[in-house]
């Protein structure tokens, strides 16, 4: 089957609902397809770029990370792809109350939405201690969604200080934000 006629397939079979039972599917067939998700959320097939939007969400809804690799899954076949970064993108933040009883609700570039909580933390991680932040919110299952620099830098805006720990609080949970092992160095 060719890439283009599995592409369609899979358009097909994820346009009857909107987030497919992807965790329950076991196809017996595993292979490789041409798809890459860059590090800012755009989707390339064969080196394209993938232009189509409701394309480019209908394939985000089959998505499913496993312990060898983030897939598309249909209930035939399980294609293995290449994700840069984070299979999303958090580019939108709504804030909605104070202190304790602040809620964060990100939106990522194929229109989840998400409230951060213990089930769906921020988290950052850092290459090295005190470089650069990569922050991510966890959509579903072990998706992450890469929070744009615009939407951390609002984030940043909000964080507070919590024993000596930079964070958040979104539905009552305080999520880091700060390089900890930096913190603990004295680094920062």
């Amino acid at each position: 089957m060719s890439d283009q006629a599995s592409l369609e397939s899979i358009a097909d079979v994820v346009s009857q609902r909107s987030l497919p039972p992807v965790a329950s599917w076991h196809p017996e067939l595993t292979r490789d397809i041409d798809i890459r998700i860059a590090r800012n959320g755009d989707w390339f097939h064969e080196g394209t770029k993938i232009d189509r939007a409701r394309m480019v969400k209908l394939f985000s809804t089959i998505l499913r990370v496993d312990d060898d690799a983030t897939c598309l899954v249909t209930p035939q076949e399980r294609l293995r792809i290449v994700v840069e970064d984070a299979p999303f993108t958090a580019i939108l933040m709504e804030v909605q109350g104070e202190a304790d009883e602040q809620v964060l609700t990100f939106e990522t570039n194929v229109g989840d939405r998400v409230i951060a909580d213990a089930e769906h933390p921020v988290t950052v991680s850092y290459a090295t201690p005190g470089g650069e932040p990569s922050p991510y919110v966890l959509v579903r299952d072990r998706l992450t969604a890469l929070i744009s620099r615009t939407v951390f830098y609002q984030l940043a805006e909000l964080a507070e200080e919590r024993n000596g720990v930079l964070g958040v609080v979104s539905k009552g949970c305080f999520m880091p934000l700060s390089d900890q092992a930096a913190v603990d160095s004295g680094a920062v």
